[in-house]
């Protein structure tokens, strides 16, 4: 970790905080630049979350008039209160991206109603008209591009057997996991999943024995939804399974083994975000989107995908991006036999009972507590 800003985040935790004269004094120092801020709480090159992040970080680099400060390895905890006003005060940030989802409560807010002329975009976060103006949520509906890889792995798996290996029991978590396993019954109506929770986002030794797990129970087809999926993606192509990816084309690390993945295109949306900004139209406090938006992405087909498999994921992902293709409706049960959703109801990709999400369905070897 960058030895200056450890330096600067122990000024602050021992009270050094500048006064209103000296960070006004280094803002106009950097007038030239608007100074942006990005927080990632693992590794910039771990092959998934936070190296998505880093590479839409990287994009606004080429914009010019933009400065990019940036700190990796920061925890969930007053740790990032301490990165985000160093970033402020030190570093003259204006518009700060802290990128984990447990940063926003109470970490994010607590920070937007003590800066409150700068703006904070939160990934993943529920923003609500409850909480300061000045902060908001965006995230993306990458559950379309999880249904397509599903799609792909209900006709690649000659078992039927999918694997998932997943950090917390989140909804954003619980739709994932979800919308693989239908995605895949598309394909393959008796397809199950076997989920293996690990506990947090990452956790490599966990990942790799779930995985080794789910493979030893005959799974020949696996993903994950971790920060960092380059243990799964390696142990599962090393035991002769096939990988979904997730957050960012993991092909590379597994080219004989990689069907296809759920991406995030990061590249595409901070620098709409910044246009925004700048025209004055400002971010929504809570912003979504899908493939439709570009804020998701399919990673390119690998060699192992038929061509039976492409073309159904294809005419699939045309829909969503006409806008007309509902994931979840019902009637849909849960993995319990519960109803979740009633017969002729369509829940819509931005209707708000989907960011509550606490089941799962049938197909899903698994449980939520």
């Amino acid at each position: 970790m960058d030895l200056g800003r450890i330096s600067r985040r122990r000024l602050l935790q021992g009270g050094a905080v500048l006064t209103l004269g000296s960070a006004l004094s280094v803002r106009e120092a950097a007038a030239a630049d608007t100074t942006i801020g990005f927080i990632y709480v693992g590794s910039r090159d771990d092959y998934g979350y936070n190296q998505a992040h880093a590479q839409g970080a990287a994009a606004l680099k080429k914009l010019p008039g933009l400065k990019v400060v940036e700190e990796e390895k920061v925890p969930e905890t007053e740790a990032v209160e301490k990165t985000m006003e160093s970033m402020i005060n030190l570093d003259g940030a204006t518009l700060l991206f802290p990128t984990s989802f447990g940063y926003y409560n109470p970490h994010v807010l607590k920070m937007a109603a003590k800066y409150p002329k700068i703006h904070f975009e939160h990934c993943g976060g529920l923003w609500t008209d409850k909480d300061p103006k000045n902060a908001g949520s965006y995230f993306g509906y990458i559950d379309e591009a999880q249904y397509i890889s599903g799609i792909v792995a209900g006709y690649s798996t000659k078992s039927g057997k999918l694997g998932f290996v997943a950090a917390k029991r989140i909804p954003q978590v619980l739709r994932n996991i979800n919308a693989f396993t239908l995605g895949a019954r598309l394909a393959n109506p008796k397809a199950t999943t076997q989920v293996i929770f690990t506990g947090d986002w990452s956790m490599p030794v966990k990942e790799a024995e779930a995985t080794n797990s789910l493979i030893d129970q005959g799974i020949d087809v696996i993903t994950c939804h971790v920060d960092g999926p380059k243990t799964v993606v390696e142990n599962a192509a090393r035991r002769g399974a096939l990988v979904c990816g997730y957050h960012v084309n993991q092909s590379p690390l597994a080219p004989k083994a990689y069907l296809t993945g759920a991406e995030w295109n990061w590249e595409a949306l901070y620098p709409k975000f910044v246009k925004m900004i700048t025209s004055g139209e400002g971010i929504p406090n809570f912003y979504r989107g899908g493939l439709k938006e570009e804020i998701v992405k399919v990673s390119p087909y690998g060699d192992a995908v038929s061509a039976e498999a492409r073309k159904h994921a294809d005419a699939v992902k045309a829909k969503f991006m006409a806008d007309g293709y509902t994931i979840f409706k019902g009637p849909l049960v849960d993995n319990k036999g519960k109803t979740v959703i009633a017969a002729g109801t369509d829940r819509s990709q931005k209707d708000p009972e989907l960011e509550k999400m606490d089941y799962l369905v049938d197909g899903v070897i698994g449980a939520t507590s």
